[in-house]
């Protein structure tokens, strides 16, 4: 911990830090001792929603109506629960965060996310990269006011910012009036109600282990570093990836290590797959990493009917059970990224993709680059987006879970969407309603008739959350899905994507054969398979295990 502090803030601010850091550390030690976090199983799935995602319900606070949902629909599939930010907020729907250590009152408070997380494990959000401007945080820093004087990045105006990676389109720097009527420039990467923090500060970093440890008390079982890659900035560099910003990483996961934490590291880093990998370090920085070249890949295969880019990327991840745990999913609360498949898939081809994405309904967000203003995320519900947009619900329903088949079958922890699990549709009126793209994919349906939908078999919600049962169900038996267990890519053409997992410690192997298109389709199997030829009709999914041990088909 001294050294990573020591290249962190120097020789001197180092190690005052590291020691502040063990102290509080000794402070708490009773509190987690031996609590070191289990190996994730073949049983381990994770459930991504909001704690408000449910409306309606009468005065039943969200955080409790969204509990009884999932105690009713989610209990023996997903073992973990991904709460998107549920702490007062002034913008980005939680991630523009007012008060880290308090649950927003219209959501619920503590004693009601201690309730849920007796039935999950939970996974809590850490913003770190930035703040609300209208937090009692920021208000101290514009007044002067110690120690937040110096927690907030500033520049001149007039900066020269042509280096800096920018993930959006409006300016980096945002004018704020100080009481004495001066003006002072603030680094905002994502948004002007977005002021981020000065990591340069070592109090900074002190207050956010403060905050960790906090979360950790208050039931969190995975830790989520939203948008941690641009955490330390350096003029004259692109302030993304920095060296500085893998070292407090490192710090972070070294706390957890040091308390024996039931607490898993997981960076948020989209970008380009190999930049998004360097993040797990040499086993000593993040857990685990989404892997964020999946969903792009998933849903080029799905609509151009080539899964070649797919198999050849998969085909390239580290072995399973090397040490890396991935994140693996096709939608979140956020869109497609596109920047994970740059070099993965051609170019022109993948601009089919995005072109027939806006086709079905779907809308693209653009970044600024030196070349001007380009494509960095797909904005749509990915069902809507992979799905045959005139089949009937029967069909789509099919070739939406084909996607999810894939994703469930990789090696690494599985994590479903709230509204993919319940089989939404893109909510065309949210980005006028809400005033941004991504409210397409962030509706909140109301219970009611949501359980109405649920309960309807021939509805395409209740298609779709049957299948995902059947799919989760069977991959929670078999010890082949567990994340250590190896996997291959088999051969195969056009739109298939199938591999085998296993054997697994009984020697045990599942194959896992998915036709993403439209066209029916054959695959040769393996010899542990019995060779041959399996055939598979459109958007067809099936699983099978060897040594008698069932087949799934949908």
């Amino acid at each position: 911990m001294s050294d990573l502090a020591s290249f962190i803030y120097g020789p001197e601010a180092g190690p005052h830090l590291a020691d502040r850091i063990r102290q509080l550390l000794a402070e708490r030690e009773a509190r987690f001792r031996n609590s070191a976090p289990m190996p994730f199983s073949q049983r381990d799935a994770l459930l991504i929603t909001y704690a408000d995602m449910l409306s309606g319900g009468g005065e039943t606070k969200p955080i409790d109506r969204l509990a009884a949902f999932l105690s009713g629909h989610a209990r023996g599939l997903f073992t973990y629960v991904h709460l998107l930010p549920f702490f007062p907020y002034s913008s980005d729907d939680g991630f523009s965060v007012v008060d880290y250590r308090a649950v927003d009152g219209r959501i619920g408070d503590w004693a009601g996310i201690g309730r849920l997380g007796a039935r999950f494990k939970l996974a809590f959000d850490l913003v770190l990269n930035h703040g609300s401007v209208r937090s009692e945080w920021f208000k101290a820093f514009l007044e002067g006011k110690p120690p937040y004087a110096s927690w907030y990045l500033t520049r001149p105006e007039g900066y020269d910012a042509s280096k800096v990676f920018r993930p959006r389109t409006h300016p980096l720097l945002t004018p704020f009036t100080r009481p004495d009527g001066s003006i002072v420039q603030v680094w905002t990467t994502f948004s002007a109600d977005q002021a981020d923090f000065d990591f340069g500060n070592p109090e900074v970093l002190l207050e956010f282990v403060r905050v960790l440890l906090d979360y950790a008390g208050r039931g969190a079982r995975l830790l989520r570093l939203d948008a941690i890659a641009y955490l330390w900035k350096e003029d004259g560099t692109a302030c993304l990836h920095h060296p500085k910003t893998h070292a407090a990483v490192k710090l972070l996961r070294s706390v957890v290590d040091a308390l024996g934490l039931d607490l898993v590291i997981l960076t948020e880093t989209n970008v380009p797959h190999e930049e998004n990998l360097s993040y797990f370090g040499d086993g000593d920085e993040a857990r685990m990493v989404y892997n964020f070249a999946l969903p792009p890949l998933l849903l080029h295969a799905a609509v151009s009917g080539d899964a070649g880019p797919l198999r050849r990327w998969v085909a390239s991840l580290p072995p399973a059970g090397s040490g890396p745990v991935f994140l693996n999913f096709t939608a979140s609360h956020d869109g497609i990224g596109v920047s994970p498949v740059r070099g993965l898939v051609d170019a022109a081809a993948f601009a089919k993709t995005i072109a027939e994405t806006e086709r079905r309904g779907g809308k693209v967000s653009f970044k600024s680059t030196t070349v001007g203003q380009v494509p960095y995320e797909l904005n749509c519900v990915y069902l809507d987006a992979v799905a045959p947009p005139d089949a009937d619900d029967r069909t789509r329903a099919r070739a939406f879970l084909a996607t999810q088949a894939a994703m469930l079958a990789l090696a690494g922890l599985p994590a479903v969407y709230f509204h993919s699990w319940i089989g939404s549709g893109n909510w065309t009126e949210g980005p006028a309603l809400l005033g941004h793209k991504r409210a397409i994919n962030r509706e909140k349906p109301e219970i009611a008739a949501l359980e109405a939908d649920l309960a309807d078999p021939s509805s395409l919600r209740a298609a779709v959350h049957a299948g995902f049962r059947r799919l989760l169900e069977y991959r929670s038996e078999r010890a082949a899905f567990s994340p250590e267990i190896s996997q291959r890519v088999l051969p195969a053409e056009g739109a298939v994507f199938a591999l085998v997992r296993g054997p697994d410690a009984r020697g045990v192997s599942v194959l896992c054969a998915h036709n993403l298109g439209a066209r029916s389709a054959s695959l040769r199997l393996p010899a542990d398979f019995g060779a041959g030829r399996l055939d598979l009709e459109p958007w067809e999914t099936r699983w099978m295990a060897s040594s008698n041990g069932g087949e799934l088909c949908i």
